[in-house]
């Protein structure tokens, strides 16, 4: 299809809102793996290591699914919705079963199980908007989603903190995750296949032009192997630059997700986990003890995640402005990216010196403003770099200047707290302002494509 229709607000809405429950999986993720994982007697400067599973798991299946899903056509489900309902299936396993971990190697085990159905998710949604929207929508249709997302990183990572206000148990004796996450995962569970149901039941895809010259190019080619290393051998110049960006953004990212819980209640709450291996339970004096530091290391923790949240509102509040804006006249997407990712680098920073708990809401708030760029304004900026065809295997490749960081971050991380830090995880979030900085910084090298002509017009009916 040479001209693709323009869609209305709903019906990009519903094609992105299996974002909502992917953001779930995600946010659950992001704000109480660690810890699960201290919970289960990890020391902090140990926790980015356990956390490499997220981006190993991504940098295999993202291209992979990409590759396939390129290469896919299902007369029901079209090309990309198929993938998006086994990972919808597999992550809600993996969300139920998580918190009722009992070792660390199990915990680590369900995290690689987790992050590789979230992926094989979540990017072929990417490719979805390029698939649908043309290129006058698709920073609208980048930013809609990026206002789900937010939705989706503020709701998830504020259910433990409500699921204890309904009544549910925050404690648990030692090595044991309390009630109260235990409860949030199953509704993430739940959240996340729902809402991939509504994409997957409202949605529908355009068929290639000619079938029978797709299915001889699909069994024709290089291979999976043949043709990932060729594409990343021939990737396009703006993605190159682009990656540069991104590698920087999300070190950052993934620096908070492992160290803010271990960072923050340590150094603000003045909460730090205890250490169930430093007590005598058989004393009961020591055992009063280990219980009171537990919990108050689980209420702290609660509010991590409820102010990590506010990057998430933040970054909602951010998208729909954006997405006002660009569904009217044309956004400058490098300079709204520059700005935010500065902004972001000084809330990260910010961090460090806050006289108070409450004073972290605005430095996630300014988070958010970095986070609701990095899901819209990088693949408003590739999208149009990217041959149409390709788009599935090039977006899987992409992100791998995501993942890529995550492992650099995952093995260097721990060593460099403790070589140059004195150990101490607050150091990790001056770390993550640091690397957004730079992440600006990168965005010289990365050209502003052609403006998107004019104001929206009007939308097609809807199919």
């Amino acid at each position: 299809m040479n001209q693709k229709p323009t869609l209305s607000f709903w019906q990009i809405w519903n094609m992105s809102f299996g974002f909502l429950g992917i953001q779930f999986g995600f946010a659950l993720q992001g704000g109480f793996m660690s810890r699960i994982f201290q919970t289960l007697g990890a020391e902090k400067d140990a926790l980015p290591l356990l956390w490499i599973a997220a981006p190993l798991t991504g940098l295999l299946v993202q291209p992979v699914i990409g590759y396939f899903s390129d290469r896919t056509w299902h007369p029901l489900l079209g090309r990309r919705r198929p993938y998006f309902l086994i990972g919808a299936i597999l992550s809600s396993i993996a969300l139920v079963f998580m918190p009722y971990s009992s070792a660390l190697w199990m915990a680590a085990g369900l995290l690689w199980v987790l992050d590789a159905s979230i992926n094989i998710s979540m990017e072929p949604f990417r490719a979805l908007v390029a698939d649908k929207l043309p290129e006058r929508q698709r920073s609208y249709g980048f930013v809609l989603q990026t206002l789900i997302i937010g939705i989706g990183t503020w709701v998830a990572s504020n259910l433990p903190w409500f699921v204890t206000q309904m009544g549910v148990s925050n404690e648990a004796g030692p090595g044991v995750v309390p009630p109260s996450v235990k409860v949030a995962f199953s509704i993430g569970a739940f959240v996340f296949l729902a809402s991939i149901l509504v994409t997957v039941l409202t949605t529908k895809e355009y068929p290639p032009e000619d079938l029978q010259q797709f299915d001889a190019d699909r069994k024709s080619g290089k291979g999976l192997v043949g043709e990932i290393v060729h594409n990343v051998v021939h990737m396009p110049r703006q993605m190159r630059a682009i990656g540069a960006v991104q590698f920087f953004s999300w070190l950052a990212f993934f620096s908070m997700w492992s160290m803010a819980t271990p960072g923050l209640t340590e150094h603000v709450f003045k909460a730090p986990a205890p250490n169930p291996a430093a007590f005598d339970m058989a004393d009961s004096a020591q055992a009063a003890t280990f219980t009171a530091a537990n919990a108050a290391f689980q209420d702290a923790a609660d509010l991590v995640g409820s102010f990590m949240g506010y990057y998430g509102l933040s970054s909602m509040v951010v998208a729909l402005l954006l997405s006002v804006y660009a569904a009217r006249r044309p956004l400058n997407r490098r300079l709204v990216h520059f700005v935010s990712l500065l902004l972001g680098g000084a809330g990260f920073l910010s961090m460090a010196w806050v006289p108070s708990p409450a004073w972290l809401i605005g430095s996630f708030a300014l988070v958010g403003v970095a986070w609701a760029s990095i899901l819209s304004m990088p693949y408003a900026l590739l999208a149009s770099s990217v041959e149409a065809h390709k788009m599935g295997i090039y977006m899987g490749i992409f992100n791998m200047f995501i993942v890529v960081p995550q492992i650099v971050a995952a093995t260097l991380l721990g060593p460099a707290l403790r070589g140059f830090f004195d150990n101490q995880a607050i150091y990790g979030l001056v770390i993550s302002g640091v690397s957004l900085v730079l992440a600006a910084l990168c965005l010289v090298r990365v050209r502003e494509p052609h403006h998107e002509t004019g104001a929206a017009p009007q939308p097609a009916p809807a199919h």
